[in-house]
């Protein structure tokens, strides 16, 4: 990918896109930040089809039977952890809960997702120089 280039991302859940082994698949996850505080869980997973890498963790948290529920798009480079029911990343509540709203009507993509990697204190995987984090892996991929 050429740097300033950024693919579009699919929920996991909509592409035609797996995780290679069902222990990797994070999506029901318990999701928590640096210190043990359970932020909410994991919903989906938003993947690179073209390279075929996730990029973030869709985390469902707040709300009351899915009423007031807020969703936050989380960087995989976050990730700090991951065992067999939880994924801990290196951040914390407030990050998550101050993190930028997505609103498909209000907001391009592209702005939206640099937003996210500098609220956060990413480098964006589109930069030059990005290495992977280690994470679930799709089928075919390096």
């Amino acid at each position: 990918m050429e740097s300033g280039d950024i693919p579009v991302l699919t929920k996991i859940s909509e592409s035609r896109q797996a995780i290679t082994a069902a222990d990797e698949d994070v999506r029901g996850r318990k999701v928590t930040d640096r210190s043990g505080n359970e932020l909410g869980k994991v919903g989906d997973l938003l993947v690179d089809e073209e390279e075929r890498r996730v990029r973030f963790l869709l985390v469902e948290h707040g709300g009351f039977l899915g009423i007031g529920e807020k969703k936050s798009y989380i960087p995989v480079d976050a990730v700090a952890d991951v065992t067999e029911d939880r994924v801990r990343i290196d951040r914390t509540r407030d990050q998550v809960v101050d993190a930028p709203e997505y609103d498909p009507e209000l907001v391009d993509r592209t702005e939206f997702y640099d937003r996210v990697y500098q609220h956060y204190g990413y480098a964006p995987f589109w930069g030059s120089g990005y290495v992977y984090p280690p994470f679930p892996r799709l089928p075919g991929q390096p």
